[in-house]
């Protein structure tokens, strides 16, 4: 393995570890939109802030962490992702910055009306975020960003693979986040809470089984590289995928949440390896390989040490923050 190889697998580790912390995140604000008017939603939200409070900022490391090893290990690669996929990135930029802000404000607001407001901006801006990060990935993967020159600015992401990608997104968000909190309505004792969230997460489990399943056919016709090592080389981390999903189904079934939410993370974790692992080596399908890169050596040395500095110095205080939370043992406020 070359140091570029070691440099864009330290990435995609990240990548791997902000759909599953973030994805959830993102669900919650699904779970807020679902929940109904402020009298019958009200529990639901209070468990919705409790859970994601404590960590909602620190979940966002992770991407910030890949878009740095992005432009500086990869710069070509960042640049052209940047020219031609430049409105889905702004559109989940804002629809990141509009979500913090709803979450925050939401708790502060003078009156119901504004508190309404805001809950209408976080809980949306949670909806539409996944779908355009998924619209990326589904231009990346069926080689619409081109290595030279500007890709089309719409269809760039506006095509079958990208909008499978992004509902994809949404949906396993959604599931992610309410196995989750099903768990953690269980551990605070609000156990119809935990039995509401049970019996939704199984439908929507189903509904993204279906659908991933369905995407089979415009995955074949519209991204072939991808699908083509999907089901040879990627083929065993997407069957652990499938595994982990109709495992997560089974214990939720059992009334097993805390195990239930464990399958999850592998679910939701190994189809997002499937994709690197299909993807590998290319950094744009069909473009511009991870050996493309000229990348000074001294720079990509510089990031492998950074990432050891961070595995340091930051990752115990993430692991404890999350085991806190986990505990009920840190407040939201």
């Amino acid at each position: 393995m070359s140091l570029v190889d070691v440099v864009a697998a330290i990435m995609f580790l990240a990548v791997v570890l902000y759909a599953v912390f973030a994805g959830a995140d993102f669900g919650s604000g699904v779970w807020d939109l679902a929940a109904g008017g402020a009298d019958k939603g009200g529990r639901a939200r209070r468990l919705i802030d409790h859970a994601i409070g404590p960590v909602w900022e620190a979940n966002h490391v992770w991407l910030i962490f890949v878009l740095v090893f992005l432009w500086t290990g990869f710069p070509d690669a960042f640049a052209q992702l940047m020219r031609t996929l430049a409105i889905p990135f702004w559109l989940a930029g804002l629809g990141i910055v509009l979500r913090g802000a709803g979450f925050a404000f939401r708790k502060f607001s003078a009156s119901l009306r504004w508190a309404r407001v805001a809950g209408a901006m976080f809980a949306g801006s949670s909806l539409i975020t996944p779908f355009f990060l998924g619209a990326i990935a589904g231009g990346v993967a069926s080689g619409r960003v081109p290595a030279a020159g500007t890709g089309d600015l719409w269809t760039s992401w506006l095509n079958p693979t990208s909008i499978l990608g992004g509902v994809l997104a949404m949906l396993t968000c959604t599931f992610l986040a309410g196995v989750f909190l099903a768990a953690d309505a269980e551990g605070l004792g609000a156990d119809d809470l935990a039995e509401s969230f049970r019996r939704r997460s199984i439908g929507v489990g189903l509904v993204t089984g279906a659908v991933a399943l369905m995407g089979v056919v415009p995955l074949a016709i519209d991204a072939e590289t991808l699908f083509d090592r999907l089901i040879s080389r990627g083929a065993p981390v997407v069957a652990v995928s499938a595994v982990g999903g109709l495992t997560t189904l089974a214990l939720l079934r059992a009334h097993r949440l805390r195990a239930a939410r464990a399958a999850a993370v592998v679910a939701v974790g190994s189809i997002v390896v499937g994709w690197g692992v299909a993807q590998y080596p290319w950094v744009l399908v069909d473009e511009m390989r991870i050996d493309d890169m000229v990348t000074e050596s001294a720079t990509l040395w510089g990031l492998v040490i950074a990432f050891g500095l961070a595995a340091v110095l930051v990752v115990p205080p993430l692991v404890y923050l999350l085991v806190l939370a986990d505990r009920n043992e840190v407040g939201t406020e």
